[in-house]
């Protein structure tokens, strides 16, 4: 005997709206954070002028000052006019077939000019944006940054640990400080050995040169990570032969790298300019918040489940989504940097413009180079020990193929330290510092006088400075890179914050502490200066 079916009855759908208003309400809270983001406006874009300011015995720009690497040069080095022009009019025109149709040298391709014109459904499109005109070559911060190159390129191999005690920092550190536009981090108007090569934000000068994000195991799952690294081979420089040097600027093929065989943590510019080499951008970052969740580190006041009595966070305001929000910004800030990059900018990599000051020193040819540059003991040095003014890179290809200024690295870094900023109480002491030994192969206690200092937030600005920064001292990037970069993530993590707090259910808001010093509040409502707010 058949029993008939029960009819199907539905579920009753609980929460404050129905599947229709929902929809209704979803699209609304996507139009506002595209309001939003369209009521900030767009910033105004300027280079600095040496595209057209610089120019050859025909009247003609020569781009002497433009990144042109992987495209064909003469045999100073200097770009082939025809095929500048052709990168110039994809940039110009946007056409996936003109980008096609740029003319290289020996193959080496460039780096993803189209990422610049990308769009993103959410936070600020990265057009949007800007950051200052890079320094011209004919400026004294120029010179001030390529004197710091030379330096680090000659000191790569000195542990961090060891900086007070060396002769050799203390007369890097003397002779940057006689520069007259150089804005490394100084003490009393000066650099010393315990600011020489660090960061110039809150945290950066206390403690360890590197952060404690780089150093400390981190607990992934079920794993535990040891940051050993594989690191490279002390005392090797590349490009510092003028023939390699020009094969890699018209994009020839580079010699293999040689490795270190033991693994070590992490002591001197060499080894943290391997890591920068190989890793994923939102690497250290990932890391650190890791580190903080395994720590059980205090989340910021304006976590809504701080305090709860009820309840924990998970899919908001939980492991989950600090985890993944902390990697999300990292492509939106890689977007709108390559715009900078190749749209903008075009600022010559530190390889190509110790290339100019090779030939100006042997007599070869005469640039409108700042004279600080060439009043430096380090010049004599790399010529005394290579034969050349080249600049050493710690990279066998040198640098990527794609322009100097803003940095990936320095932007992604400014961008995902704030988010963390944004998560974690940054007063928080950080327990038990470490640093490396001298071999690198353990991880000593720090017990500096300084190691109640040491805080969530100066060790994220720190750990995004060590990973900037140690670009600078593999050679591939300047300072200034550094510095206005992390602005422009930051930016982008702040507006992406904002237009987010639109999504949740919860009541919040997010503290954090900008590069500059300036404390904030983001909330559904508006980015609120904490200062301002208390003048009312």
């Amino acid at each position: 005997m058949n029993k008939e079916r029960p009819s199907r009855q539905e579920c009753q759908e609980l929460g404050p709206e129905n599947n229709k208003q929902r929809r209704k309400s979803s699209r609304s809270i996507r139009r506002e954070a595209a309001q939003i983001a369209f009521n900030r406006g767009a910033a105004d874009h300027v280079c600095n002028g040496e595209q057209q300011d610089y120019r050859g015995a025909d009247g003609n720009p020569n781009y002497i000052a433009n990144f042109s690497k992987g495209l064909p040069h003469n045999e100073l080095g200097e770009v082939k006019p025809e095929a500048y022009k052709s990168l110039l009019k994809a940039l110009e025109s946007g056409k996936p077939g003109d980008f096609e149709a740029i003319k290289l040298g020996l193959g080496h391709k460039l780096t993803n000019p189209q990422a610049g014109l990308g769009f993103d459904l959410e936070g600020p499109d990265g057009h949007a944006l800007a950051i200052p005109p890079a320094p011209r070559i004919d400026s004294a911060e120029n010179s001030g940054e390529m004197v710091e190159l030379y330096w680090m390129a000659l000191l790569r191999d000195i542990n961090f640990t060891d900086y007070t005690n060396n002769p050799l920092i203390a007369e890097a550190a003397a002779d940057l400080s006689k520069l007259s536009d150089f804005r490394g981090a100084k003490v009393g108007g000066c650099v010393t050995p315990a600011t020489i090569f660090r960061g110039i934000h809150a945290g950066d000068l206390v403690g360890p040169y590197i952060s404690q994000f780089l150093l400390k195991d981190i607990p992934y799952g079920s794993l535990t990570i040891s940051q050993k690294q594989k690191t490279v081979q002390s005392n090797i420089n590349y490009l510092t032969d003028y023939e390699t040097w020009l094969n890699i600027q018209n994009g020839g093929k580079a010699k293999d790298d040689a490795f270190d065989s033991t693994p070590r943590h992490i002591r001197n510019l060499r080894d943290i300019g391997q890591y920068v080499h190989v890793d994923a951008l939102y690497e250290a970052y990932l890391n650190a918040c890791l580190i903080l969740l395994g720590l059980e580190a205090p989340v910021d006041e304006g976590n809504p489940y701080k305090n709860s009595k009820t309840q924990i966070g998970f899919g908001t305001f939980g492991g989950p989504h600090i985890l993944s929000l902390v990697t999300e910004v990292a492509t939106r800030a890689l977007k709108a940097v390559w715009f900078q990059k190749w749209y903008v900018h075009r600022r010559i990599r530190p390889e190509a413009f110790g290339g100019l000051i090779h030939n100006q020193l042997t007599g070869r040819a005469k640039y409108p180079i700042n004279e600080e540059v060439f009043r430096t003991s380090a010049l004599e040095k790399v010529h005394s020990r290579y034969g050349t003014y080249l600049l050493p890179i710690a990279f066998p290809e040198g640098s990527p193929t794609h322009p100097a200024y803003g940095a990936g690295h320095a932007t992604v870094a400014g961008a995902c330290v704030t988010i963390l900023k944004a998560w974690f109480d940054e007063s928080w002491v950080i327990p038990k510092p470490v640093v490396p030994n001298a071999e690198g192969r353990e991880l000593v206690k720090y017990d500096g006088a300084d190691v109640g200092q040491i805080t969530v937030g100066g060790e994220l600005n720190k750990v995004a400075a060590n990973i900037s920064i140690a670009r600078n001292g593999a050679g591939v990037h300047w300072r200034s890179d550094y510095t206005e970069s992390v602005k422009l993530g930051e930016q982008i993590a702040i507006d992406l914050l904002q237009e987010q707090s639109l999504t949740f259910n919860e009541d919040f808001f997010f503290n954090l502490t900008k590069f500059d010093g300036q404390k904030i509040k983001i909330s559904r409502d508006e980015v609120k200066h904490l200062m301002e707010e208390k003048d009312d």
